[in-house]
């Protein structure tokens, strides 16, 4: 081959190159670019103005951190002491989601019920009332707590301590709260909405009212995005689709929050090596509940628990774990996820109803039990209709809409193999205490001996009582890649 011919067939490699890595960016779903099947061109009003988003990744919301998804073996990682039996070790895999760097303190609550009282307190003061946490758990019988009782959720010397007393259903309206103010304030922040001082009652903003054109809001002058399918100048309300709001912040799911704990990914021999050195014990390597390493910091205390009875902190002067009740929520050294306060402090609520026998019945991938699938709640005019707090309700699906799905048969799978009739399994509240309220709350408090600081241990709770050793942290779906990358 001359020296000609070569030149013109590196030429040719060249431009085919780049013809087909041009074609392959224009059937991306990227800004600009023409659908992969069809051709037809997006984001163009000459061609209708569909849109697709040049989506990259998903921006980590604030107090998020994110926990990259695997495999781990959930379940028991010491010797069942009580004989609960409700905790079998079982490998599953639990996809990659975020949560949050610490628990929900006093002070991040307070501003929710502040927000409430703003919004609600002269309308529906009762909705304010059932915001705040219960302050009298702090009362025993046989010991003097008066001063929690009045100065723990209140004075700001506990504001970044975490909030107890509240229950699992009160958990669960902050993370709804939060998913909507989160999305409000992004959208005010890009430009697409201004603060609208005057919102009150269902007036206000929420993600579903917004995005089903159920709240006008204040739009700024110029703001909006632009509608390409709309005559010139014309702006509409950003769509889920847009790329720009978040999902919704949740409680963890059991399986998430057990693996968050153990953080895993800090036994890996190296990065990349598919293999666990250990199987942890505690949110950390080893079994010891003090600093090991050399330095400043040995001998201190890894978390907040009881020690023994009667010591809840030490003595004056040597104060193991420099904190009588619960402790600041950045506490100690975070677990290789970079979460604080995994074990020790305040036990935590999690999503999941609590059975015993959940270990072994629920699936090996995202285990969960407490599904409730439910659809759009529609007039007769076919638009969603909204509760007495302004958000869109829900409902149940229908045995005739569920039709002869494979996936599921139910809309309640709450007890699903386990309590329902096809398991042949009934649980008596008067004798087990476990019922369809009955919700899984996961590691050990300020209150609790070193054996609770295992992430595998679980107990549960009534999700209309709460606790001064019980607190919760919120957690959001990773859309797209795992990894972050």
């Amino acid at each position: 081959m001359n020296l000609m011919s070569f030149s013109v067939s590196r030429l040719t490699l060249l431009i085919l190159t780049v013809g087909l890595f041009t074609l392959s960016s224009c059937s991306k779903n990227g800004a600009g670019g023409s659908d992969s099947k069809t051709g037809w061109v997006y984001n163009d009003p000459k061609w209708g103005g569909y849109e697709t988003t040049e989506y990259i990744e998903q921006e980590t919301g604030p107090g998020l951190v994110l926990i990259e998804g695997g495999t781990f073996v959930m379940g028991n990682t010491q010797e069942d002491v009580l004989f609960e039996h409700h905790s079998h070790p079982r490998r599953v895999t639990v996809s990659s989601f975020y949560m949050d760097e610490t628990e929900v303190s006093n002070q991040n609550y307070r501003l929710y019920v502040e927000w409430m009282a703003k919004v609600f307190g002269e309308v529906y003061p009762e909705f304010v009332r059932a915001a705040v946490p219960d302050t009298l758990c702090w009362r025993e019988e046989l010991s003097y707590n008066e001063p929690y009782v009045e100065y723990y959720f209140r004075h700001p010397a506990y504001n970044d301590y975490p909030v107890v007393g509240v229950t699992w259903e009160q958990a669960n309206e902050y993370c709804k709260w939060r998913s909507d103010r989160v999305n409000e304030a992004i959208l005010i922040k890009k430009g697409y909405l201004d603060y609208d001082p005057e919102q009150a009652g269902e007036d206000h903003f929420t993600t579903r009212s917004y995005s089903l054109g159920q709240y006008e809001g204040v739009t700024p002058a110029g703001g909006g995005k632009k509608d390409l399918s709309a005559e010139e100048g014309e702006s509409r309300r950003v769509r889920f689709e847009d790329g720009i709001m978040l999902p919704d912040y949740r409680l963890p799911t059991e399986a998430e929050w057990e693996y968050a704990a153990l953080a895993m990914k800090g036994t890996l021999p190296q990065e990349g090596e598919e293999r666990y050195l250990e199987r942890r014990r505690y949110p950390w390597s080893g079994n010891s509940l003090r600093e090991q390493r050399h330095g400043k910091t040995q001998g201190e205390m890894k978390a907040n628990y009881r020690r023994g009875t009667g010591d809840y902190m030490g003595l004056a002067g040597a104060l193991n774990d420099n904190a009588e009740i619960t402790a600041p929520v950045v506490s100690y050294a975070p677990n290789d996820f970079g979460l604080y306060n995994m074990g020790g402090n305040v036990s935590e609520w999690v999503l999941d109803v609590y059975r015993p026998l959940t270990s072994m019945d629920a699936e090996d991938f995202n285990p969960f039990r407490g599904n409730v699938f439910q659809t759009l709640d529609l007039d007769d005019e076919n638009r969603a209709q909204r509760d007495s707090l302004g958000r869109i309700k829900y409902r149940d699906y229908t045995q005739e809409e569920i039709g002869n799905r494979e996936n599921y048969r139910q809309s309640n799978a709450i007890s699903y193999m386990d309590g329902d009739n096809q398991s042949g399994v009934e649980y008596d509240e008067a004798v087990t205490l476990i019922s369809d309220k009955s919700r899984v709350i996961k590691g050990g408090s300020w209150k609790d001996l070193a054996y609770y600081l295992s992430p595998g241990t679980r107990r549960y709770r009534d999700q209309d009582q709460g606790s001064a050793t019980i607190g919760f942290r919120c957690a959001m779906i990773r859309v797209g890649s795992p990894d972050g990358k």
